[in-house]
């Protein structure tokens, strides 16, 4: 069985079209053509927006006409992410998938069902002839995961609904309502280089094997950091004449960084012993970690020494630097039981060319001020470390209306499916509801989806029971929109 079998088939055989298709972020050409030339193919109104973003229209069934008009919302990009070995190339190759017990993955990939499981279900909802909705929009944005450029530039007066149904969520039964703000932090933190101490050896230092995921629904389970760790390893021996030569860990601002090495150099008096404190060290972290991240990992290679190092000063500045920048949930909420409230991922660290150690991170937050405050933390701790912190890409929190009308709908039409309430939520992960959300302020919004594990990570899966679900809930819902008043 491969997942076009799957039910509901008009779910499946779209998503599995979806994983034929490149679209990592910022890279979403082949994607959108596709969407373009398949709303051709089905006769459905499309056009793309200056930005990237596709926005189709399809005119309400017979007799629906006079309901609000709903848009469906989900994103095209995907976050590539490959287990370190696999050989994929997520510009030109397509998601291999398998099928496990009630879940499909991917082979050693992410998986793209964030979002492309949301997409095919809009695209199986334009191209039914049986479905019975109101007047129907979809708006699927460009470049989500690592900007949300897409909402970011959505023009005021490009849609039309009056409900917004985002279907970006993954945790099926559970209908989210409000969400995290965030923030990208970029430090530069410039060093400087001389020749190699005579007596000198080079190793690369490797850090693997953890699970990552994202950075705002699993910031709270206590997965490891890999940038964290490494440098954790180094501040052991940072004494014994230890120099950084390079530096490079994680590659996505909204991933839990599973991979880090840093080439390094010491002297070859103290060979023996650093490598039984890295050890020693790797020791504690896979007994600390033990229940969460089993297959952890620090392994070391002697390499060529390079006829350069860093100068003893800016190694213990950036090993220093590094040990106290925060990470992780930073803060809960006191408002909702069980939800982060601040949090702050060191996503991505680097030493380049123009002898600049670089960090990346993203930051969330429900609360703005709080979000903000983090922010000048890490301005602050870059200043004191003789480098700088840039502040961007800020988007807002999504500010729960339990009183919406919507709300009620979708809670009255799951009652009446399953027999049973929904839960509703907020969620710490970035949606493009808050952006859109200040474009058009009186449109109503849920977000919902089926059962994804671990985004963000080649551990990545969707459930399959999940799945059905949530497609005939939103068949339901479309069909339970109240008439405009």
């Amino acid at each position: 069985m491969t997942i076009k079998d799957l039910e509901p088939k008009e779910l499946w055989s779209n998503f599995y079209s979806l994983t034929r298709q490149p679209r990592p972020s910022k890279h979403e050409e082949k994607v959108r053509a596709f969407l373009v030339d398949w709303a051709k193919k089905n006769k459905i109104e499309c056009r793309v927006d200056g930005i990237g973003n596709v926005i189709m229209s399809k005119p309400a069934t017979k007799g629906m006409e006079k309901v609000h008009p709903v848009v469906l919302q989900a994103h095209m990009d995907m976050v590539p992410q490959a287990r370190a070995g696999k050989k994929h190339d997520f510009l030109k190759d397509p998601i291999e998938t398998r099928i496990v017990d009630d879940w499909v993955y991917a082979c050693d990939t992410t998986l793209g069902a964030d979002d492309g499981m949301g997409v095919a279900a809009i695209m199986a909802i334009f191209a039914s002839k049986t479905v019975k909705h109101g007047p129907l929009e979809a708006l699927i944005t460009t470049d989500e995961e690592t900007g949300m450029t897409g909402a970011f530039g959505l023009k005021k007066g490009e849609l039309h609904g009056d409900y917004l149904l985002n279907l970006d969520s993954e945790t099926e039964g559970e209908l989210y309502v409000g969400c995290a703000g965030g923030l990208d932090a970029t430090m530069t933190i410039p060093y400087e280089t001389e020749k190699a101490p005579r007596g000198m050896v080079a190793y690369r230092l490797c850090i693997g094997g953890l699970k990552g995921g994202h950075s705002g629904m699993e910031i709270n389970t206590g997965r490891a950091n890999a940038n964290k760790i490494m440098f954790r390893h180094l501040r052991w021996v940072a004494e014994c004449g230890l120099r950084l030569i390079s530096v490079e860990g994680g590659n996505m601002r909204n991933a839990i960084p599973r991979d880090a090495e840093a080439v390094i150099a010491f002297p070859k008096e103290h060979e023996a012993c650093i490598l039984k404190e890295f050890e020693k060290v790797a020791g504690w972290v896979k007994k600390e970690l033990a229940s969460v991240e089993p297959d952890f990992y620090m392994k070391y290679e002697k390499v060529r020494m390079n006829p350069t190092v860093m100068t003893d000063a800016c190694t213990q500045k950036i090993i220093n630097m590094m040990m106290i920048v925060p990470n992780g949930v930073i803060r809960m909420s006191k408002d909702m039981e069980g939800l982060v409230e601040t949090s702050l991922n060191i996503a991505i660290t680097k030493t380049t060319s123009s002898k600049n150690f670089t960090v990346k991170a993203l930051l969330r937050s429900s609360v703005d001020s709080a979000k903000d405050a983090l922010g000048e933390r890490l301005v602050c701790l870059a200043e004191l470390c003789g480098g700088k912190c840039q502040l961007s890409g800020a988007y807002p929190g999504w500010k729960p209306n339990m009183e919406s009308q919507l709300l009620k709908t979708m809670k009255a039409t799951y009652k009446k499916l399953y027999k049973k309430e929904p839960a509703v939520m907020a969620i710490h992960a970035g949606l493009e509801c808050g952006l859109l959300g200040g474009k058009y302020p009186d449109m109503e919004m849920i977000s919902f989806g089926p059962t994804l594990q671990s985004p963000h990570s080649p551990d990545e899966r969707c459930n399959i029971p999940s799945a059905k679900k949530f497609y005939d809930y939103l068949v339901a819902t479309l069909e339970a929109i109240p008439v405009k008043k």
